[in-house]
């Protein structure tokens, strides 16, 4: 049978490294991985892509992601891009002036390093934006930065309360006064006031966001957050649409989102929506459970104090959104249905807690194929490091978050200590230890270009940031490595054993990058691009100049 596709001419990344030049697609499956007898396999009609010596490798998959939020902010306020405060007030006063007409002021995306103490107040706000309510989350998705009127409708003044799961930033002076932003739990104050999308504004957001990671190879992915938390759209009607007319061309598993205010009661519903809405390209196997904030805040669960800017030990030590004692039950009852658990774990004692949840489910239901994973693990105390590859416990990183940058280097090592801040993305010691690495961006909170979060994972090193000093040098990984991460690591996770590896009888989900980054220095690693993308072997996306 003459192949369909067949490229030829360039390194091939298989298993056991580039060991082969030509690679032949028949139908949606590789059906030869060789050299130039691959050729024999030419017919009339079979497409040759001509690799010219560049990178031919499996699909990228990302196992932490979340696209319909990220395409839905792409179309409001966007303040991804503002470096400082001033760009920051600038793109929230530029974009309220382009859109008199819309009642709230929505998006995100600024960074807490822009601002001092990474909590901006309402009177920058007010300021560009006095007459209607803003509401615009962080980068990292975990805080809410709002206006005076904003919280003049939400009814939040000095004697709202915290919620149980959040807290008010109160302004210094020692009033009590709401300062500007809100975090965690508290965000939802204000944001379920926000105006929701439309069944139509989250297809059109999943299908952007898709159309954007097929452009930086990505044919997979794990949405992290499927269902209602904190104000944001549940993406599961889009992905039930986009599933059963086949607008949806990549691989995706939905997490199921753990609602951190309920029990075990919620379990049944978990199993009729895994049914629901398991479809075509979509399955709905996993459950998220968020155990923890982010170190940022003072958020994330630490086995010890946080310190102050003193440098001495407070009495926080972060928070935990489900109850440790509890959470050994509920993901051994997961477990015993078939469900995997994806973990929020950022802090060390968020990690223990999930590691000693999946040892219990273990101990009660014994081996299983159910493929739990920890995504973040920002702090992991060293005992803790082996316990990964012992329990099968696959780490789920980020690599991108790496790195010296001021978010790291002023809101979060002096609050960490010396010691902890050595502890802090242990990829190297994770690897070393026999643990099974998987990998994705928490877009968009983070770019998702693989590549990018590559060049950190190899270097410790911003792509944007020449000459900075490297970020604990020992837990760099290989390039192999992290390639292997975010292609085979991350379809392990996802449950997709057919694709994540160039051999025979695997899905042709494949990418072609425009060079070979494996001849060229580490450090340029963030320059490579994708040039064509395939799912299935059919072409999803091609540079202009593929």
């Amino acid at each position: 049978m003459h192949a369909d596709l067949i490229f030829t001419g360039g390194p091939v990344l298989t298993p056991e490294g580039r060991t082969a030049t030509a690679v032949a697609v028949t139908g949606d499956r590789i059906t030869a991985v060789g050299h130039d007898e691959v050729l024999d396999l030419r017919g009339p009609r079979t497409e040759v892509v001509d690799l010219a010596g560049r990178l031919l490798l499996p699909g990228f998959q990302d196992a932490h992601i979340h696209p319909v939020p990220a395409g839905l902010e792409l179309t409001q306020c966007d303040l991804t891009r503002a470096k400082t405060a001033k760009e920051t007030v600038d793109a929230v006063r530029a974009y309220a002036a382009a859109h008199p007409e819309r009642e709230w002021i929505t998006g995100g995306g600024w960074s807490m390093e822009a601002f001092e103490g990474g909590t901006p107040t309402k009177e920058l706000l007010d300021a560009v934006v006095p007459d209607r309510p803003v509401y615009l989350p962080n980068r990292d998705h975990h805080g809410a930065w709002v206006n005076s009127r904003a919280l003049e409708l939400a009814g939040v003044t000095r004697d709202t309360p915290d919620p149980a799961d959040g807290r008010i930033d109160r302004a210094p002076s020692g009033s009590g006064e709401p300062s500007g932003t809100l975090q965690e739990g508290a965000m939802q104050l204000v944001g379920r006031l926000t105006p929701q999308a439309t069944p139509a504004d989250r297809l059109a957001a999943l299908l952007h966001a898709q159309r954007h990671l097929h452009s930086l190879g990505i044919t997979a992915w794990q949405d992290a957050l499927v269902g209602t938390f904190l104000g944001m759209d549940d993406p599961s009607d889009a992905y039930r649409t986009a599933a059963r007319d086949g607008s949806l061309t990549a691989r995706v598993v939905g997490s199921l989102w753990w609602d951190r205010g309920r029990g075990a009661e919620q379990i049944p519903e978990l199993v009729e929506r895994r049914a629901a809405l398991s479809h075509g390209r979509f399955r709905a196997g996993t459950v998220k459970l968020m155990l923890d904030g982010v170190a940022e805040t003072g958020t994330a669960a630490l086995l010890d104090p946080y310190l102050d800017q003193c440098g001495c030990a407070t009495a926080n030590r972060g928070t935990s959104f489900i109850d440790p004692g509890q959470l050994p039950k509920y993901v051994t009852e997961l477990d015993a249905l078939g469900f995997q658990c994806h973990f929020h774990a950022l802090g060390d004692r968020a990690v223990r807690d999930a590691l000693d949840a999946i040892e219990a489910a273990r101990t009660a239901n014994g081996p299983s194929d159910t493929r739990p994973h920890l995504a973040h693990l920002q702090v992991v105390h060293p005992d803790d490091v082996p316990r990964f590859a012992r329990l099968g416990a696959t780490a789920n990183i980020q690599p991108l978050w790496a790195a010296h940058e001021p978010q790291m280097d002023e809101l979060t090592i002096p609050f960490l200590g010396p010691e902890r801040a050595a502890w802090q993305y242990p990829f190297g010691a994770l690897l070393r230890s026999g643990a099974r690495l998987a990998a994705g961006s928490d877009w968009p909170v983070s770019s998702p270009d693989p590549l990018e979060g590559i060049h950190v994972a190899v270097n410790r090193v911003a792509p944007d940031s020449e000459g900075a000093a490297v970020f604990l040098p020992a837990e760099r990984i290989g390039l192999a490595e992290a390639l292997t991460a975010y292609t085979a690591g991350s379809a392990y996770v996802n449950h997709l054993d057919e694709s994540g590896r160039v051999r025979v009888g695997a899905l042709a989900d494949l990418v072609v990058l425009d060079r070979d980054p494996f001849d060229r220095p580490l450090a340029e690693v963030a320059g490579t691009r994708v040039a064509l993308t395939y799912v299935g072997g059919v072409g999803v996306y091609a540079a202009q100049e593929a």
